[in-house]
């Protein structure tokens, strides 16, 4: 029996192959900007305590303190939210790449001028325009990256292993950081300094650099173009992400995804603050012989350990992120998938703030792996799932929707509310009340994202929605 037309087009689509050269251009660009998205974004919990006391004079603990960590944190999300749904309805109406590459040189040059403030307004300024890059990147490279691949399992696998180059990109800016405090006084000097958290900032523009290059050899997504050049290309709309049919997708997503965020930018990004109040950081920092260095020394020893925590939960987040890859070609139901992360998390991560951040530097390295692997898995998950649930029109729109205002805007708020929450908890110095906040943050997002995934729809089909 001879196949039909349409049997032999689905079987080349359930048939992965070889990626093109293209294609593999595409995947590098696209990986190049999910690890500079989170390489741009974590670089602040590095920074903001070095730039406070530098810019500002502020003094750590102090509720002064606490309220521009929560603004530089929490603001930029504000504009990223709002500039980054307008990216994603732009990335469904102008395309793809157009919308990818400007918001990669936005955030690139954002980084750079950051690293030149010279006042904290200014500094806020930047990390907005940062932030606003970085929150529609994502967007239009997870469209563009799903509609390359026909084929389910091939596209799932190269959503989430390019995806873990963000966590690389976690890494990366890690070492970055590790490096300008080692070996910053060899550098240029800015302003008659040699402050590391300069240096870090302005190593952002780094993915600008091959973009630039290669910019004109990027194609366009094939299945936008070719409904765009057929005029059957729908116009997007805010407002029929709440029509009937996609109504609770829009909500349940967007409360979820803030969820992901929450925990994140609630907890995890919290233990730079918390490292130095460790018993033995304390007394490695008390030892350093005093003289005209001592300060200076002091200093570097105490970032020196915070680069080296950050990297072990860098690290968890990257494993999080390539099992992900694995087992979202292997587990069908998208619910059982994400819970594979929630389950665990919702008792491992509070529990890492209420013992080990307080007073074991080894047991904490490790249960921050665990709580980076669990926590950032899930932003993989949402990579995958949400252009299962869109059509091509509307993939951006949505998309934008739950990651910007759902993970950005009100995901990243949990920021704000732990550094006020901490003004409140019990402990006898700042980082111990930053931990007990950052452990009820933690419980409270994980306890309403597991509870809200009862409510996830599961994808119709393994296919796009045309």
């Amino acid at each position: 029996m001879t196949d039909t037309p349409e049997a032999k087009a689905q079987n080349r689509s359930r048939r992965p192959d070889r990626l093109t050269g293209t294609q593999w251009v595409i995947c590098a660009v696209a990986a190049l900007g999910f690890a500079f998205d989170i390489y741009e974004l974590l670089m602040l919990p590095l920074i903001v305590r070095p730039a406070l006391m530098d810019l500002g004079g502020i003094r750590p603990g102090t509720p002064e303190f606490n309220t521009w960590v929560g603004l530089l944190f929490y603001v930029p999300a504000i504009f990223g939210g709002i500039f980054g749904l307008v990216g994603g309805y732009l990335t469904d109406r102008l395309g793809r790449r157009r919308v990818l590459v400007w918001s990669i040189l936005l955030y690139a040059f954002s980084a750079l001028a950051a690293g030149y403030t010279t006042s904290l307004p200014l500094l806020l300024v930047f990390r907005c325009t940062t932030f606003i890059g970085v929150c529609v990147e994502f967007v239009a490279a997870v469209a563009w990256l799903a509609e390359l691949f026909p084929n389910p399992k091939q596209r799932e696998a190269v959503l989430g292993y390019t995806q873990a180059f963000s966590s690389i990109g976690g890494l990366m800016v890690t070492g970055a950081y590790y490096l300008a405090v080692t070996y910053g006084d060899s550098l240029p000097a800015i302003y008659e300094g040699h402050e590391a958290w300069r240096y870090t900032l302005i190593s952002g523009m780094i993915p600008a650099i091959p973009l630039i290059i290669i910019r004109p050899f990027l194609p366009e997504s094939p299945a936008w173009k070719e409904k765009k050049a057929a005029g059957t290309l729908k116009r997007p709309s805010f407002a029929e992400l709440f029509r009937p049919q996609y109504r609770k997708t829009t909500l349940i997503t967007a409360l979820m995804v803030a969820c992901s965020y929450g925990a994140a930018f609630g907890a995890i990004q919290h233990i730079p603050r918390i490292v130095p109040g460790l018993p033995e950081v304390v007394r490695e920092v008390q030892n350093v012989p005093p003289g005209p260095q001592q300060t200076g020394q002091q200093r570097q020893i105490e970032q020196q350990i915070v680069s080296n925590v950050q990297f072990w939960q860098e690290t968890g987040g990257l494993a999080g992120r390539f099992i992900l890859a694995y087992l979202a070609v292997i587990i069908v139901g998208r619910r059982r998938l994400l819970r594979v992360f929630q389950v665990p998390g919702l008792f491992i991560v509070p529990l890492v703030f209420l013992y080990p951040a307080l007073s074991d530097l080894a047991m904490l390295k490790w249960g921050i792996f665990l709580a980076g692997l669990l926590t950032v898995a899930q932003f993989s998950f949402w990579g995958n799932y949400l252009p299962r649930v869109y059509p091509t029109h509307l993939r951006g729109t949505g998309e934008s929707f739950a990651a910007n205002i759902g993970g950005r805007m009100i995901g990243t708020s949990a920021a704000l509310v732990t550094t006020q929450l901490a003004n409140y908890t019990p402990g006898g110095t700042a980082p111990t009340k930053l931990a007990y906040a950052a452990a009820i943050v933690a419980f409270a997002v994980y306890a309403v994202g597991f509870a809200a995934s009862f409510w996830l729809p599961e994808p119709e089909q393994e296919a796009l929605p045309e």
